[in-house]
Protein backbone atom coordinates (compact mmCIF):
# COMPACT_ATOMS: atom_id res chain seq x y z
CA UNK A 1 0.00 0.00 0.00
CA UNK A 2 1.26 3.44 -0.93
CA UNK A 3 -0.92 6.40 0.00
CA UNK A 4 0.01 10.05 -0.56
CA UNK A 5 -2.23 12.92 0.50
CA UNK A 6 -1.72 16.42 -0.90
CA UNK A 7 -3.04 18.92 1.65
CA UNK A 8 -2.32 22.11 3.54
CA UNK A 9 -2.54 22.17 7.36
CA UNK A 10 -4.78 25.28 7.43
CA UNK A 11 -7.18 24.10 4.73
CA UNK A 12 -10.62 23.09 5.99
CA UNK A 13 -11.18 20.45 3.30
CA UNK A 14 -7.69 19.10 4.00
CA UNK A 15 -8.77 18.59 7.62
CA UNK A 16 -11.80 16.68 6.41
CA UNK A 17 -9.54 14.17 4.61
CA UNK A 18 -6.87 14.05 7.33
CA UNK A 19 -9.27 13.30 10.20
CA UNK A 20 -10.27 9.78 9.04
CA UNK A 21 -6.69 8.87 8.16
CA UNK A 22 -5.45 9.86 11.60
CA UNK A 23 -8.45 8.36 13.40
CA UNK A 24 -7.91 4.97 11.75
CA UNK A 25 -4.12 5.26 12.03
CA UNK A 26 -3.84 4.61 8.30
CA UNK A 27 -0.23 4.99 7.08
CA UNK A 28 0.20 7.67 4.41
CA UNK A 29 2.69 10.20 3.08
CA UNK A 30 1.75 13.76 4.04
CA UNK A 31 2.42 16.10 1.08
CA UNK A 32 2.19 19.69 2.34
CA UNK A 33 1.22 22.02 -0.50
CA UNK A 34 2.64 25.10 1.22
CA UNK A 35 2.84 28.35 -0.81
CA UNK A 36 6.26 28.90 0.78
CA UNK A 37 7.53 25.94 -1.29
CA UNK A 38 6.39 26.18 -4.93
CA UNK A 39 7.50 22.61 -5.57
CA UNK A 40 4.51 21.36 -3.56
CA UNK A 41 1.98 22.86 -5.97
CA UNK A 42 4.06 21.73 -8.94
CA UNK A 43 3.99 18.15 -7.64
CA UNK A 44 0.24 18.36 -7.02
CA UNK A 45 -0.44 19.58 -10.57
CA UNK A 46 1.50 16.66 -11.98
CA UNK A 47 -1.17 14.31 -10.59
CA UNK A 48 -4.17 16.69 -10.53
CA UNK A 49 -3.87 19.59 -13.02
CA UNK A 50 -6.81 21.39 -11.38
CA UNK A 51 -4.36 22.20 -8.57
CA UNK A 52 -6.84 22.05 -5.68
CA UNK A 53 -6.42 19.96 -2.56
CA UNK A 54 -7.00 17.57 -0.88
CA UNK A 55 -5.98 14.89 -3.37
CA UNK A 56 -5.23 11.29 -2.47
CA UNK A 57 -2.95 9.14 -4.61
CA UNK A 58 -3.34 5.41 -3.99
CA UNK A 59 -0.76 3.36 -5.91
CA UNK A 60 -1.14 5.71 -8.87
CA UNK A 61 -4.92 6.12 -8.66
CA UNK A 62 -5.84 9.78 -8.14
CA UNK A 63 -8.83 10.59 -5.92
CA UNK A 64 -9.68 14.30 -5.54
CA UNK A 65 -12.29 15.88 -3.22
CA UNK A 66 -12.56 15.15 0.48
CA UNK A 67 -15.84 13.21 0.44
CA UNK A 68 -14.61 11.01 -2.41
CA UNK A 69 -11.37 10.41 -0.51
CA UNK A 70 -13.26 9.24 2.59
CA UNK A 71 -15.46 6.96 0.49
CA UNK A 72 -12.32 5.50 -1.11
CA UNK A 73 -10.66 4.97 2.27
CA UNK A 74 -13.68 3.11 3.60
CA UNK A 75 -13.83 0.87 0.53
CA UNK A 76 -10.13 0.23 0.01
CA UNK A 77 -8.47 0.89 3.38
CA UNK A 78 -11.05 0.12 6.07
CA UNK A 79 -10.21 0.54 9.73
CA UNK A 80 -11.98 0.50 13.08
CA UNK A 81 -14.21 3.46 12.20
CA UNK A 82 -17.13 3.18 9.76
CA UNK A 83 -17.44 6.54 8.03
CA UNK A 84 -20.60 5.82 6.01
CA UNK A 85 -22.98 3.30 7.62
CA UNK A 86 -25.48 1.31 5.60
CA UNK A 87 -29.17 2.03 5.24
CA UNK A 88 -31.09 4.99 6.59
CA UNK A 89 -28.28 6.01 8.92
CA UNK A 90 -25.87 6.22 5.99
CA UNK A 91 -28.32 8.30 3.98
CA UNK A 92 -28.57 10.74 6.91
CA UNK A 93 -24.76 10.88 7.11
CA UNK A 94 -24.55 11.76 3.41
CA UNK A 95 -27.21 14.45 3.76
CA UNK A 96 -25.37 16.11 6.63
CA UNK A 97 -22.05 15.80 4.81
CA UNK A 98 -23.53 17.87 1.98
CA UNK A 99 -25.17 20.24 4.47
CA UNK A 100 -21.89 21.07 6.18
CA UNK A 101 -20.03 21.48 2.89
CA UNK A 102 -22.66 23.51 1.07
CA UNK A 103 -24.50 25.46 3.76
CA UNK A 104 -21.74 26.01 6.32
CA UNK A 105 -18.50 26.06 4.34
CA UNK A 106 -20.22 27.40 1.24
CA UNK A 107 -21.83 30.32 3.07
CA UNK A 108 -18.69 31.09 5.07
CA UNK A 109 -16.48 31.40 2.01
CA UNK A 110 -17.87 34.66 0.54
CA UNK A 111 -16.85 36.62 3.66
CA UNK A 112 -13.37 35.11 3.51
CA UNK A 113 -13.12 35.86 -0.22
CA UNK A 114 -14.27 39.45 0.31
CA UNK A 115 -11.56 39.99 2.92
CA UNK A 116 -8.95 38.82 0.41
CA UNK A 117 -10.40 40.45 -2.71
CA UNK A 118 -12.77 43.28 -1.70
CA UNK A 119 -15.72 43.48 -4.07
CA UNK A 120 -17.86 46.58 -3.72
CA UNK A 121 -19.88 46.58 -0.50
CA UNK A 122 -19.48 42.86 0.04
CA UNK A 123 -23.10 41.90 -0.69
CA UNK A 124 -22.18 38.24 -1.19
CA UNK A 125 -20.38 38.21 2.16
CA UNK A 126 -23.40 39.75 3.91
CA UNK A 127 -25.77 37.25 2.34
CA UNK A 128 -23.41 34.43 3.25
CA UNK A 129 -23.42 35.46 6.92
CA UNK A 130 -27.22 35.67 6.88
CA UNK A 131 -27.41 32.21 5.31
CA UNK A 132 -25.04 30.89 7.96
CA UNK A 133 -27.47 32.01 10.65
CA UNK A 134 -30.27 30.12 8.90
CA UNK A 135 -28.08 27.02 8.65
CA UNK A 136 -27.08 27.35 12.31
CA UNK A 137 -30.73 27.48 13.33
CA UNK A 138 -31.52 24.34 11.31
CA UNK A 139 -28.66 22.50 12.99
CA UNK A 140 -29.74 23.70 16.43
CA UNK A 141 -33.18 22.20 15.79
CA UNK A 142 -31.88 18.94 14.28
CA UNK A 143 -28.80 17.95 16.26
CA UNK A 144 -29.02 15.70 19.30
CA UNK A 145 -28.00 17.05 22.70
CA UNK A 146 -25.25 14.43 22.92
CA UNK A 147 -23.21 12.24 20.60
CA UNK A 148 -22.30 12.99 17.02
CA UNK A 149 -24.13 14.25 13.97
CA UNK A 150 -25.83 10.89 13.40
CA UNK A 151 -26.04 8.82 16.56
CA UNK A 152 -23.06 7.57 18.53
CA UNK A 153 -20.67 6.93 15.62
CA UNK A 154 -18.20 9.57 14.44
CA UNK A 155 -18.83 9.50 10.68
CA UNK A 156 -18.26 11.29 7.39
CA UNK A 157 -20.78 13.89 8.58
CA UNK A 158 -18.57 14.76 11.56
CA UNK A 159 -15.44 14.84 9.38
CA UNK A 160 -17.26 17.52 7.36
CA UNK A 161 -18.67 19.31 10.39
CA UNK A 162 -15.44 19.75 12.33
CA UNK A 163 -13.56 22.09 9.96
CA UNK A 164 -16.77 23.72 8.73
CA UNK A 165 -17.92 24.77 12.19
CA UNK A 166 -14.41 25.55 13.41
CA UNK A 167 -13.91 28.24 10.77
CA UNK A 168 -17.54 29.33 10.33
CA UNK A 169 -17.70 30.34 13.99
CA UNK A 170 -14.75 32.65 13.30
CA UNK A 171 -16.72 34.29 10.47
CA UNK A 172 -20.20 34.36 12.03
CA UNK A 173 -20.19 33.39 15.72
CA UNK A 174 -22.64 30.64 16.66
CA UNK A 175 -23.72 32.74 19.67
CA UNK A 176 -25.26 31.79 23.00
CA UNK A 177 -28.74 31.17 21.63
CA UNK A 178 -27.67 27.91 19.98
CA UNK A 179 -26.46 25.74 22.88
CA UNK A 180 -26.76 22.39 21.07
CA UNK A 181 -24.71 23.56 18.12
CA UNK A 182 -22.11 25.21 20.36
CA UNK A 183 -21.82 22.03 22.44
CA UNK A 184 -21.49 19.90 19.31
CA UNK A 185 -18.66 22.14 18.07
CA UNK A 186 -16.88 21.71 21.42
CA UNK A 187 -17.25 17.90 21.20
CA UNK A 188 -15.83 17.95 17.69
CA UNK A 189 -12.79 19.98 18.72
CA UNK A 190 -12.10 17.52 21.56
CA UNK A 191 -12.07 14.50 19.21
CA UNK A 192 -8.38 13.46 19.04
CA UNK A 193 -7.96 13.61 15.25
CA UNK A 194 -9.71 16.99 15.10
CA UNK A 195 -7.65 18.32 17.99
CA UNK A 196 -4.54 17.27 16.10
CA UNK A 197 -5.73 19.16 13.01
CA UNK A 198 -6.35 22.28 15.09
CA UNK A 199 -2.86 22.15 16.60
CA UNK A 200 -1.05 21.43 13.33
CA UNK A 201 -2.85 24.39 11.74
CA UNK A 202 -2.08 26.79 14.59
CA UNK A 203 1.20 28.16 13.11
CA UNK A 204 -0.72 29.22 9.98
CA UNK A 205 -3.44 31.28 11.67
CA UNK A 206 -1.97 34.49 10.31
CA UNK A 207 -3.28 33.31 6.92
CA UNK A 208 -6.89 33.87 8.01
CA UNK A 209 -7.83 37.11 6.22
CA UNK A 210 -10.47 38.21 8.76
CA UNK A 211 -8.04 37.78 11.64
CA UNK A 212 -8.10 34.64 13.75
CA UNK A 213 -9.83 35.16 17.11
CA UNK A 214 -7.83 34.62 20.29
CA UNK A 215 -9.57 31.34 21.17
CA UNK A 216 -9.89 27.70 20.13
Amino acid sequence: MSLELFVHPFSSYSWKALIPLWANETPFVYRNVDPADPSGMADLKKVWPIGKFPVLVDDGEVIPEATCIIEHLQARHPGPNVWIPDGAEGRRVRLLDRFFDLHIQGNMQPAVNHAIWPDGEGLAATRGREALDVAYDWLEANLAEEGWAVGNLFTLADCAAAPALFYADWVQPIAEGRPRLAAYRRRLLAYPAVSRAVEEARPYRHYFPLGAPDRD
